[in-house]
């Protein structure tokens, strides 16, 4: 089967760079040189993977992913020439799934939709049956992918819903590493996967725990995982 992969980049020489390099790869490109025709043909083609660029003419890279992912949960890999700490942060906490600094390779690129299509295939084949789950404080609506904290609405990134949904599938159960990169990353993110799934264990405790130092449901089992309490 053929993937569609949405590429919204400005830079001509870069939209033909990844044309050539991705369409004898099982995958349909489609390009947009702008944000607001990004959008459009986003609604339009629904693709499995879309590339962003940060930098359009009209639109900042970051304004299109939120306004995708107010309808969308579609992997997105940001593009971008982009590199300090604190834009990849932003860039994520509004939705991107990945980020990719100009300029790259493109065996690395499409490692990383190898990834993002992977991790797609794996959280449907493995949806959460319930349509709602509750725990003390802690309510997660799976028909809606919406988190409520004492009947407050909270806002999780993607990475950290899949992150809670996985720790839900297996809830009372310790969740290892390495379910954690096969589950939530879809894989292959290296050495340092421990330390990364720490960080964003710590941004979702921030969101979900009374006091983040002291977790009552998402309990760190050292040197395996970790494990969601049941009441």
């Amino acid at each position: 089967m053929k993937y569609t992969i949405l590429v919204i980049e400005d830079e001509k020489p870069v939209r033909k760079f990844l044309l050539t390099g991705l369409s004898g790869n099982d995958f349909k490109i489609i390009e947009a040189a702008t944000g607001s025709e990004g959008l459009s043909l986003a609604s339009q083609f629904l693709p499995d993977v879309m590339l962003i660029d940060l930098g359009l003419p009209d639109i900042d890279g970051i304004e299109i992913i939120k306004k995708i992912r107010e309808w969308s949960h579609a992997s997105i890999i940001v593009i971008s020439a982009r590199w300090k700490e604190n834009e990849k942060v932003a860039a994520l906490d509004a939705g991107a799934d990945d980020y990719l600094t100009k300029p790259f390779g493109m065996s690395e690129l499409q490692a990383r939709i190898r990834v993002a299509l992977r991790r797609n295939s794996l959280i449907q084949t493995t949806q959460i049956e319930n349509t709602a789950f509750e725990q003390s404080f802690l309510k997660v609506d799976f028909a809606s992918r919406t988190v409520f904290i004492k009947n407050e609405k909270i806002h999780l990134t993607p990475i950290e819903y899949r992150l809670l949904s996985v720790m839900i599938k297996y809830a009372g159960k310790v969740v290892t590493h390495k379910q954690l990169l096969e589950e939530v990353w879809g894989g292959e993110k290296g050495e340092d996967f421990n330390q990364y799934a720490r960080v964003y264990m710590a941004h979702l405790r921030r969101k979900i725990e009374p006091d983040p130092a002291h977790p009552k449901i998402l309990i760190t089992e050292v040197g395996v995982g970790y494990r969601l309490i049941t009441d």
